[in-house]
Order: C-alpha cells, then structure tokens, then sequence
C-alpha cells in the first residue's frame, strides 16, 4: 500500500539571529578554544620571526635548527644557502631569515581544509559552529576574493612535500655531533629527539591532506584496478582520518621546536646529551 508524500511546508524557516540556537550543549567552547590556540601561535610565530637570532644551537657540537628558519636562504650563519643579507633588502624592514620562508607553511596551513572550517568559525562566527546562527543573511562561499585564493591550496601542498625533506635532513644533521678536534660522531640529545618528532608529526599532517589524498586517488574511477595507487590512497586515508589531530599537535610542537631551540641558544635550557 503506498503512502502518499508529505506536504511540503510553503516558507522556508527564516535563518536565525546571529549566536542563535535551538543546542543545549556547549557549542561556544570549541571555537573559544580554536580562537584561543590559533592566536597564542600566531603570536609568537610572528615574534619569532622577526627576532632574528636564536635560531641555530651548536652547542656542545650540537646542530639545531629550528624550523621557523630551515631553509636558511640568507642570514649570518654559516650554513646560509646565499650568504647574508640581500643588499636589495628594504632598510625600514628588520630582516630575519624567518621571513623568506615562513609564507610556505603558512600560506598551506591558511588554505588548509580543516583549518579553514575551524578559524572561519572561530574568528568570523561564519558560523561560531553548526546549527547556530551567524552574521551574515546570505552563504557566499569562496568565489570571491579574497577567499577564491583558498583554492590554491594544492599548489601549497606542493611545497609543503619539500619542506617535509628539508625538515627531515635538518633532524638527520641534529644526530650527529662534533667533537673538539672537529670530526662528527653519531649522538642524540633531547634537541634530536625533539627535531625528529617535529618531522613526523609534520609529516603525518601534510601527507594526510586533503588535496593530496585527492591527487593520489581521486582521477580513478576504479582504483582497485591499480595496486600501487591503491596502497598510497589508503595510506593518505588512513592519515587524513586524524587530519585534526595532527593538524593541532604538529602545529604546537613545531612551536616547542622553535621554544626549545631558543632557549638553548639563550642559555636558559641546557641540551642534555643522551648517548
């Protein structure tokens, strides 16, 4: 026995005001928490950035760098890939390392999916999170600029890939320590420890993202057919399935990266030495 539709209703619900729900629970504290945790990083990256120095520990034999500054393109250490600062570079602005590299990560952080869900709610309430209201009367998505630009976000994937390789060759040099008469022996300190950490939990986080996983297995119609592309879309999925969870601790230890190298150069921490 069929049963006949239900009528449809003849107006569409009006949207709500913004902040305004029907939720019982408490929906604010996750965008209060993002809010919170993207801010304290953006500030202190930027203050790290522009300090300068800091950023290479060699104490001890020790090789650290952090990786606000890897790749060193110009600056005063030693291991600069061009040697010190440009001469074209603008008196009025301080120079740092830091800020020929930093948009990279970044500009791949920014455009991220994950992280595009999380700050559009924690900073622009667009929404402050599901089924609340927000500010704004009409969705609009990101077909305009500024926010057409999020679409570059492979390309930013792309770099991401060599980041990760040079990051890694950067934990490599942190196992091997220079002893008095110059010769390199093979060691790990807790700054090793801490590099290489950093390096996994980055690289869980790129190679979980979303354009990669895309790029991997997303042009087949029948991926079964093709082992090899089958075994690496499966390894993407697996990561993209804790995409959040890495995209948070990778995003607070390369942070304690940067901390810990600091402090070392400082002298307020001292680099114990393992074996």
């Amino acid at each position: 026995m069929s049963q006949s539709p239900l009528p449809l209703p003849q107006h569409l619900p009006k949207p709500r005001g913004f902040g305004k729900t029907n939720r019982t629970d408490s929906w604010w504290l996750q965008p209060i928490v993002v809010f919170l945790g993207l801010s304290t990083f953006i500030v202190y990256s930027t203050w790290a950035a522009f300090q300068g120095v800091d950023y290479y520990f060699d104490g001890g034999g020790a090789s650290y760098l952090s990786p606000f500054y890897s790749p060193v393109i110009f600056g005063s250490e030693g291991h600069a890939w061009f040697g010190t600062k440009p001469e074209m570079w603008p008196t009025w602005l301080p120079f740092s390392p830091a800020l020929l590299i930093l948009w990279a990560p970044g500009g791949f952080r920014f455009t991220c999916y994950y992280y595009r869900g999380a700050y559009y709610k924690a900073f622009w309430a667009d929404p402050s999170n599901c089924s609340v209201g927000e500010p704004r009367s009409c969705y609009r998505g990101e077909q305009k600029l500024p926010l057409v630009l999020q679409n570059i976000h492979r390309y930013f994937m792309y770099i991401a890939v060599i980041f990760i390789g040079i990051l890694a060759y950067d934990a490599w040099l942190s196992m091997w320590f220079t002893d008095a008469d110059d010769v390199k022996h093979f060691g790990v300190g807790i700054g090793t420890i801490v590099l290489t950490i950093n390096v996994i939990l980055l690289g869980g986080y790129t190679f979980g993202c979303h354009a990669l996983r895309h790029i991997v297995g997303g042009r087949f119609k029948e991926i079964s057919k093709h082992k090899a592309h089958k075994k690496a879309y499966e390894c993407v999925t697996c990561l993209n399935k804790r995409h959040m969870l890495f995209a948070w601790t990778s995003l607070i230890w390369v942070g304690f990266t940067d901390l810990y190298v600091r402090l070392c150069c400082t002298g307020v921490w001292t680099d114990w030495r393992i074996f």
